[in-house]
């Protein structure tokens, strides 16, 4: 790509800058006005996420021979997507939190749903409840049902609960009455009794956060925010204000959950929207490969130093849930329907007492890393497999962020995995890659079979700097006759915060029957939520010209216990509204209830800020075929072997090209692998489509 070249590059003003902080690597994309773009990988810093932010800055700063106030100066749009909200979570490293309770429902947050994710898991634990029962105190009052008062609240009881919160060091303060979301006027009088009787800034009422009806997932989602605010907000505070006074104009914005955009500001009340802010940008990136690729089926593999995230558009949409777990808790909050499964390039090689190999999901993250970049790391991962079985060359990666030892993997793999197996150390790092790409199907497939869909019908997409290595067996696994590599694939979601619009998502629990449901008491609840959307998009900046607003509905048969989300496309027609929703029901679980009476639960409307769409710059067609820089001896498979592989530069080809594998392109920040029998073409966009020797047709 263009910043590996000695030159200065000319830009052209104004540009977009997106950055993704992963769990390996920092990846920054620039994309300027003439659709130009450039890609930038520096090694995350997990003590001060920041650092590494501003270290890409400034290899990009070099790299076009700026100061770095005049990059960030004529920045239009600079976005944002992070793992410090996931990390605070996974390593327990969130705020001290109290919770304030109605009577009776103290150990509601403990007691959970009483349902095991594993149900033949008897034995595993439940994760470590947040809040520990003396800092979960119950206050007097309560909502009842319908809404109505059947008990005052009692405003003293919060003034007691404040002083045990002091005396115990609480710095931030969750509020979860029961009935809630029918009528918040008691937790609405509990934030203002926490804040006549507590000088801390972080309070979390659950009417603000998850109104949403379920006493367990509204709870877990406020106390999660909560545990979140003090350090995930701070740290984008800190970081919008670091780089305003370096010389960005304006403030950043950050990838939700969702898949949409927000700023610093309209975030900091609701931190628990970011758990999933880097994969999320996914779908921005997927919106860019379904106008180059010409299909609204797609099956995204992004796969990183540390982990898989799966993805998968249907007919141009990715699906959206209210119901996200996050290393055991439950979160009601909108998010991108995601699979993570622990399955990277720095993912962890073992063979156990019993003799059995092992991949994952144990990681080497950025520091040591695999054993082959040198940095101390004992341990065998799939990057040293790759290497030792001539996929990847020894030598600088990822951009010279790091440089690969092939020594130092081969002995890691022979240690740890060849000799405990006595077995040849090429032998063990073909089976490390085979295991890692069972793990790899079998995520995929959760996400499309096991929730209707065929993904022989799709294409997959392989992303991030380890996807194009595997993304040819993987599809030819599932029958996918396609696998589509972006030519930024090692930095998937930085390209797509340029892609994401800003989103808002706004619902209210809606109990009644679809077919005589009060349409008065609809469209009140309707232009409620509109005039949310409305504010927030117009606080943002986004007028009727730019920005759009959605309605959707939650609906399930009776006696169901969850419900399906359909789109009003047409307005409120229950006619049509049944259709769709039988059409997805059938979908989903192969059968439907006809004339069986549906339940409305909810009503979501989605406020849509819209940037101008980024239009990539083209390169003109191969006039002639291009040469391979080597030809290097490279392990196929089990049935092939080892075969004489050429290696071909990836900035050589251009579109129109087309190469019949087995072959190897090195870009920037990837390697695509292709296979033997099947064909590598470069697309009009510039991207790579391999044509998979047994994908379907279909």
């Amino acid at each position: 790509m263009s910043n590996q070249a000695s030159e200065p590059v000319s830009l052209i003003p104004p540009w977009r800058i997106g950055v993704d902080v992963g769990g390996t690597f920092t990846d920054m994309v620039l994309s300027d006005a003439s659709g130009a773009m450039h890609v930038f990988k520096v090694p995350s810093v997990p003590a001060d996420p920041g650092e590494g932010v501003v270290a890409a800055l400034g290899q990009a700063a070099d790299r076009f021979a700026l100061p770095l106030p005049d990059l960030l100066r004529d920045c239009a749009l600079f976005v944002h997507g992070s793992t410090v909200a996931t990390n605070t979570m996974l390593e327990r490293r969130g705020a001290t939190v109290g919770l304030l309770t109605t009577e009776g429902f103290r150990d509601s947050l403990e007691i959970r749903r009483g349902i095991r994710e594993d149900q033949w898991d008897h034995r595993a634990p439940f994760p470590e409840v947040l809040v520990p029962r003396y800092l979960r105190l119950p206050v007097g009052g309560r909502i009842d049902r319908d809404g109505t008062e059947y008990e005052a609240f009692d405003a003293g009881g919060v003034a007691e609960a404040m002083k045990t919160f002091e005396a115990e060091g609480v710095e931030s303060v969750a509020i979860c009455l029961i009935n809630s979301f029918l009528n918040p006027a008691h937790e609405s009088a509990a934030k203002s009794a926490v804040e006549a009787n507590w000088d801390g800034e972080w309070i979390s009422a659950s009417n603000d956060i998850a109104p949403v009806m379920g006493e367990y997932e509204r709870g877990s989602t406020t106390v999660v925010n909560a545990y979140l605010a003090p350090k995930v907000v701070a740290y984008l505070q800190a970081l919008d204000r670091q780089l305003r006074q370096l010389g960005l104009t304006r403030s950043i914005l950050l990838v939700q959950s969702n898949g949409g955009a927000v700023s610093v500001d309209q975030v900091a009340a609701r931190p628990v929207n970011l758990v999933l802010s880097g994969p999320a940008a996914g779908v921005g990136a997927l919106n860019l490969v379904r106008r180059a690729a010409g299909t609204e089926d797609l099956i995204s593999m992004e796969i990183g130093g540390t982990s898989c995230d799966v993805a998968l558009m249907s007919g141009g949409k990715v699906g959206v849930t209210d119901q996200l777990i996050i290393d055991g808790y439950h979160l009601a909050t909108p998010a991108v329907e995601i699979h993570t499964v622990g399955a990277g390039g720095g993912t962890i090689a073992r063979v156990d007492d019993a003799g059995m190999l092992h991949v994952g999901p144990q990681g080497a993250g950025a520091r040591p890393g695999p054993a082959a970049y040198g940095f101390g790391g004992q341990d065998a991962t799939v990057t040293d497999a790759q290497l030792l079985l001539g996929r990847l060359r020894s030598g600088p990666y990822a951009g010279g962020a790091v440089t690969l030892d092939g020594g130092a993997a081969r002995e890691a793999i022979t240690r740890t995995v060849a000799e405990p197996l006595s077995i040849a150390a090429e032998a063990a790092a073909a089976g490390i890659v085979q295991l890692l790409e069972q793990n790899l199907l079998h995520a995929v497939e959760r996400i499309s079979l096991q929730r209707g869909y065929n993904p022989r019908g799709f294409t997959l997409v392989a992303a991030g700097g380890a996807g194009p290595m595997h993304g040819a067996s993987v599809g030819r696994a599932l029958g996918c006759p396609r696998v589509y590599v972006p030519r930024q694939a090692g930095a998937f979601c930085a390209v797509g915060m340029l892609h994401s619009d800003v989103r808002q998502d706004y619902g209210q629990v809606f109990l009644g029957d679809l077919d005589r449901a009060d349409r008065d008491d609809l469209k009140q609840g309707y232009d409620r939520l509109e005039g949310h959307a409305r504010a927030s998009l117009d606080a943002e900046g986004f007028g009727a010209d730019d920005s759009r607003i959605e309605r959707e509905i939650d609906l399930r048969y009776r006696s169901q216990q969850y419900s399906i989300r359909v789109p009003l496309t047409n307005g409120f027609d229950p006619a049509g509204i049944r259709k769709a929703f039988e059409a997805e029901h059938d979908r989903q679980f192969g059968h439907i209830q006809p004339d069986g009476a549906i339940e409305i639960t909810s009503l979501h409307v989605v406020g849509r800020g819209l940037f101008a769409e980024v239009t990539a710059g083209r390169r003109e067609r191969a006039d002639g075929a291009p040469t391979p820089v080597e030809t290097r001896t490279v392990y196929q498979n089990a049935a092939d072997g080892w075969a004489d592989t050429p290696v071909y530069a990836g900035a050589d080809l251009e579109p129109g090209h087309q190469l019949d594998g087995p072959l190897l392109v090195e870009e920037q920040t990837t390697t695509v692998f292709v296979g033997v029998g099947d064909r590598l073409e470069v697309d009009a966009a510039d991207n790579f489509l391999i044509h998979l020797s047994n994908g379907s047709a279909t």
